[in-house]
Order: structure tokens, then C-alpha cells, then sequence
């Protein structure tokens, strides 16, 4: 049985999607035949549950932690500490790695492969952005000749331009878990399980609040949605809910809110929560700003839960996104546009049979977007 040793040199579990992705593949890997290893530093983590029950995956891989420093610098070196137990913790793990007999080392972080490029070991490099800070990695990973994995086309091309063969670059987009988000439930459950409202329309967003995710330009079009509903009399009648984020950024975007009687923000939620939240919502948005050019060319994990839950989408029309959504299976709209969003959705809320099509068509897209299927394509390519 070949082996696979997924390193992780972040925080787990963690209420950020990269732990849902990296559950979901350590889980995908294990089911194809391997015997996967996830191998990450022990942090302190306010998260207290087990990293399975957690994401909500099976027991079908090992998990082992190495111990690490982890430290706090106060204020705006505390950006400095954390770069710097980074590198304690990738070199702490490389070690743990190089005794290791893995056939497979995978990571999507750069420096424990940096450090494991000066072995002859079969390394797999998964890019997630692209960042011209982060250009020294690339060049000794061109060098070393490794196999990367990008989520985007537009991020393969990054890559494709600094010299790698088009044979050690594959685009494999996110993936979902079909049966975790299609769930058989209807709005009308799903709102009375959550104590949510009945009687109104729900434009949901779910996920971080940092600003490149495009959240704020999404409470601009809260703030002056100019769209009524047929039978509608009352602007708050369309409810703007926020799912997800941390505690300073959330206090940061309830300060923005405040006063706002259609938007409600409801915080973290576990992931395997989410699954209703959708199921309760009559459009999903996804608005993700175009001004941060290093998060230009990411596939959200959330694009194909959202697909998956049957809800018809909103969307920034960035390159990323439009390799999977088009205008047969959601509305794309220009980023950074509260206008143009307002438009969307109000399009959306007025034309019910056009978000039924909509939705109906993203179901059957998005099964080409299986974490299976993406597992299988990574080991047909390494």
C-alpha cells in the first residue's frame, strides 16, 4: 500500500476552510487506497473537538502531531511571531518527514517542502495563491523539479509563466462532499431548526469577513437595497445574513452594521452546521472583491457547497470563479459593484423560475467537482 504524508503547518482544527479541505482530502486520499499520514504542529487552539468529529470525516487516516514553540509577540509584532514559529514548526515537521517512508509527500505549505526539496523525496506541492513575496519557493520548487497542483487555471498560469512544464502543473479545483450538502430537507425546516424568520427573503453569505472576501461591498448593498419583492412592502423584508468569521472581525463588521434591521451576523458556526444555513436561504452570494491581486485566482471551498445545496448563486465575475460558475448556472456580476449586486439579487428574488434553472443547473455541474474525483485526478498526475 503506498504510503502518504500530508503535512499541514497551520492551526488544527480551525473554523478557516483550509481545514475543511485538508480533512476532506486527508479523508478522499485514505478511501483511494492509501495509507495517509496528516502530520501538523501542536498550537493552542480554543477549538477543544477531535479533528474528525469536528469536519465531520472519517477515522480512515492517521493523525500526528509534533510538538512546536508557540509563542505571542503583543500588537504588530505579533505578525512577526508567527512567521517565525512557522519556520521552527516547518523545519520541526521536515525532520519528522525525511525518517518517514511516505511514497507521497503532499503539502500546501511552502516551507517544509523548501526545507524537504534537499531530499530525494517524491514532493507535491498544492498552490493555493500566487504571491511574489513567496517567488524564492518557486524557483527552488522549478528547480527541484516538483509537481504542483493549483486550484485555478488563471493560478496555473502564474506558474506556467516562471518556467514550469505544463506536464508538472494540474489545475484541480475544490471539491465538495455531495451527500453533506445536498441534504433532504426544505427552507421551511431548515428555517424552523435555525429560529430563523419565514416570513422573509434570506440573502446569505457564509465565510470569513475579510474585506478581499468582498463582505463589505455585500453590507454597501444591504444598506441601500433598492429591490422590493412582489408582495413586499417593506425594505427589511429581505434579510442580509452573515455566517462565519472571527471575533474581532466580526465586532469590526457589527460596528460597520450597526443600525442595519435587514442584516443580521450570525458568527462562527461548525462546518457541519452550514449545510442547513443554505438550505435556508433564497440566494447565495459570493462577492468577492477584485482590489487584493494575491487572492485573485482562489476557488472557494464554499463555491461548490453552495452549488451542491441547491440555492442559486451570486457571484463576483473574477477569472477563478468563472472557470466554474457562468450565466447557465448562477449570476455573475462585476466586483466591488454594490449596485450591480443589488441588481443580481433582486433579479434572483423577482424571477423564481430563473433561480430554479439556475440551481438545477449548478446540482449537475458541480458533480464534476467531487473531492473524490479531485483525489483521483492528483494521483493519476503524480
Amino acid at each position: 500500500m503506498r504510503e502518504l504524508l500530508f503535512i499541514a503547518n497551520l492551526r488544527l482544527p480551525t473554523e478557516k476552510a483550509y481545514g475543511v479541505q485538508i480533512a476532506k482530502m486527508c479523508e478522499t486520499f485514505a478511501l483511494q487506497g492509501l495509507e495517509v499520514t496528516l502530520l501538523y504542529p501542536f498550537r493552542d487552539n480554543h477549538i477543544r473537538d477531535e479533528l474528525c468529529s469536528y469536519y465531520s470525516v472519517r477515522t480512515n487516516f492517521k493523525i500526528k502531531r509534533i510538538w512546536a514553540p508557540d509563542f505571542y509577540f503583543s500588537g504588530r509584532l505579533d505578525k512577526i511571531a508567527v512567521n517565525i514559529k512557522g519556520v521552527i514548526s516547518a523545519l520541526l515537521l521536515s525532520f519528522y518527514a525525511v525518517v518517514q517512508k511516505a511514497d507521497i509527500i503532499y503539502s500546501r505549505d511552502e516551507w517544509p517542502l523548501y526545507f524537504l526539496s534537499f531530499f530525494n523525496k517524491k514532493i507535491v506541492f498544492e498552490a493555493h495563491n500566487f504571491s511574489d513575496a513567496r517567488i524564492f519557493f518557486y524557483r527552488r520548487f522549478l528547480a527541484r523539479n516538483l509537481k504542483v497542483v493549483t486550484i485555478s487555471e488563471s493560478l496555473r498560469g502564474k506558474f506556467l509563466n516562471i518556467g514550469f512544464s505544463a506536464d508538472n502543473v494540474l489545475v484541480a479545483h475544490d471539491g465538495v462532499d455531495m451527500n453533506e450538502f445536498d441534504i433532504q430537507i426544505s427552507k421551511e425546516e431548515a428555517r424552523k431548526k435555525l429560529s430563523l424568520s419565514q416570513d422573509s427573503k434570506i440573502v446569505m453569505y457564509t465565510g470569513h469577513l475579510f474585506e478581499w472576501k468582498g463582505v463589505y461591498s455585500l453590507l454597501e448593498t444591504a444598506r441601500n437595497f433598492q429591490f422590493l419583492v412582489s408582495n413586499f412592502q417593506e425594505r427589511d423584508a429581505v434579510l442580509f445574513i452573515f455566517v462565519g468569521g472571527m471575533d474581532y472581525d466580526i465586532k469590526k463588521f457589527r460596528e460597520k452594521a450597526r443600525g442595519l434591521k435587514n442584516v443580521l451576523i450570525l458568527g462562527h458556526k461548525s462546518h457541519k452546521e452550514i449545510p442547513v444555513y443554505l438550505k435556508a436561504a433564497d440566494v447565495l452570494t459570493l462577492p468577492n472583491s477584485a482590489k487584493d491581486k494575491v487572492y485573485l485566482n482562489t476557488s472557494p471551498v464554499k463555491l461548490f457547497e453552495y452549488m451542491a445545496s441547491g440555492c442559486p448563486i451570486v457571484a463576483s465575475n473574477l477569472p477563478s470563479i468563472a472557470e466554474v460558475l457562468n450565466d447557465q448556472n448562477s449570476i455573475l456580476v462585476n466586483p466591488n459593484k454594490p449596485g450591480d449586486l443589488d441588481r443580481g439579487i433582486g433579479r434572483i428574488l423577482s424571477e423564481p423560475d430563473l433561480g430554479f434553472q439556475l440551481s438545477k443547473k449548478a446540482m449537475e455541474d458541480v458533480k464534476n467537482y467531487t473531492w473524490e474525483r479531485r483525489v483521483k485526478n492528483i494521483l493519476s498526475f503524480v
